[in-house]
């Protein structure tokens, strides 16, 4: 029996305003190439970097949740390597003295843990156009957070999954967009297969990975092509591999280089800068419920466990459903059910996220009161959900409207009488035991009262008028 044993490196990028060492502007999303340059990220002679504060602190955010160590110092080394689209030839990047180091991210029920992250600048970008080659270097010197796991995932399932997981991490703490589509949030892996219970197998790197969808596929097909390797009795070979979204295939890039390859040094142009104890205390103090101290607390409050996991991994939702919960006027699980069907069917529709909506969640909270209330029946407040998504006051709608529920049972006893004459042959099924007719009786005494009569006492009223418990 083989397994696989899987490693992440995950590069995010940091929403800071400006560039790890420079003042050009960071967000270089959708800028005319070479617009956000200037003589430091262009790596010209006699400039001097200097630290980006905000980048820093952003790092220690996310050191701090995952309980990595804070070191005493900031210290920056110089990564020596070709990079065709980085002009000084090298890197600034940390080696051994990492913003952080250990800690651990928990994922079902155990937890990865983390071997350390740590701050660089990005290269630019080459785009590759009939021959030629040409430069964006906008990116260049962008705030890179790299963050290394231990080998602890087994499944491609579960690299995806972690990678969501750290996306909505750093959403939640506010250091990072994280968007695959926007290169925000990239990783490489680390793959190697052995037989359970032996050492570990020889390890190849995936570089380059750009998406959930991506990362799982590439390590299926590579696990797949180890395995089989292993069960001709030769050897796996250790390299850096690309992959093909087309074909599905992972493809030699280089030869893996070690780390003396990169001749690590310290950054000469940065010394040694203290990281004051007070400062990361105020950070910590400041940090934001963290997404499973969040679904701790949506489970205490009775919301059931997948959803209670789904809405605090979402943090568009989760900061959604607390300023429901605030409000207090309808229960949690039914807010849970509503956002995470309803509301999630009807954005899907529309291509829409919540954000692009005008709910709010006085609207929903209000529109779901009325049902749990029995004020209103599913099937009006369903109807009344995409005004309400619009913007409209639910209660302002079913009173302007007269959408109440019809519970007079005199007026309703008139409208079943009606909805029996006119179906004697559903009646007599009932009669006779069969409960679908008797579904179906129901909905036509709902469909002439506008579905506005409560579905219980329709039913309650159809059975004792036609003699049946």
């Amino acid at each position: 029996m083989y397994e696989a044993v899987i490693g992440l490196e995950v590069h995010l990028h940091l929403k800071t305003r400006t560039k790890a060492f420079c003042g050009c502007q960071a967000d270089y999303f959708g800028a005319e190439p070479n617009a956000h340059v200037c003589p430091i990220c262009l790596g010209l002679p006699g400039t001097l970097p200097v630290p980006n504060r905000k980048a820093v602190e952003f790092g220690l955010r996310l050191a701090l949740a995952l309980g990595s160590r804070v070191p005493e110092k900031l210290l920056f080394h110089r990564k020596n390597y070709f990079y065709p689209d980085l002009p000084k030839n090298y890197q600034i990047s940390q080696y051994n003295l990492p913003l952080g180091e250990g800690g651990a991210l928990p994922l079902g029920g155990r937890k990865v843990r983390i071997k350390r992250l740590h701050l660089e600048e990005d290269a630019g970008k080459s785009l590759h156009l009939e021959g030629r080659t040409l430069l964006d270097l906008n990116r260049a010197g962008s705030p890179l957070l790299e963050l290394v796991t231990e080998p602890d995932l087994t499944t491609p399932e579960e690299a995806r999954l972690f990678l969501q997981r750290i996306q909505a991490l750093v959403q939640t703490l506010g250091i990072s967009e994280a968007s695959p589509e926007e290169g925000k949030l990239r990783a490489d892996v680390n793959v190697s297969v052995r037989r359970a219970g032996e050492p570990l197998g020889t390890k190849v790197e995936i570089k380059n990975l750009n998406s959930f969808k991506s990362v799982q596929r590439a390590l299926e097909y590579e696990i797949r092509r180890q395995t089989e390797i292993l069960r001709r009795g030769e050897k796996v070979k250790q390299a850096t591999l690309g992959f093909e979204e087309g074909s599905g295939k992972t493809y030699p890039m280089r030869t893996k280089e070690e780390e003396a390859d990169y001749r690590y040094f310290p950054e000469p142009d940065i010394p040694p800068i203290p990281i004051p104890r007070p400062w990361v205390e105020e950070i910590r103090a400041n940090l934001p419920e963290l997404p499973w101290e969040k679904e701790a607390r949506y489970r205490s409050l009775g919301i059931k466990e997948k959803d209670a996991e789904v809405l605090a991994y979402t943090p568009s939702l989760a900061r959604f459903l607390d300023r429901a919960l605030a409000l207090g006027e309808a229960s949690p699980q039914a807010l849970a059910n509503w956002l995470l069907a309803d509301v999630a069917g009807l954005l899907n529709e529309q291509g829409l996220t919540l954000e692009e909506t005008r709910l709010t969640p006085e609207g929903l909270s209000r529109l779901v009161a009325l049902f749990e209330r029995g004020e209103i029946t599913s099937r009006v407040a369903k109807a009344l959900l995409p005004e309400v998504l619009e913007g409209q006051d639910p209660e302002a709608l079913v009173r302007e409207r007269g959408l109440r529920v019809v519970a007079d049972e005199a007026a309703l006893k008139g409208v079943v009488a009606e909805v029996i004459a006119a179906m004697p042959e559903a009646a007599e099924s009932v009669r006779q035991g069969k409960l679908k007719a008797l579904d179906t009786l129901v909905g036509q005494v709902m469909r002439r009262t506008k579905g506005q009569a409560r579905p219980d006492l329709v039913r309650r009223l159809l059975q004792e008028a036609l003699g049946v418990g």
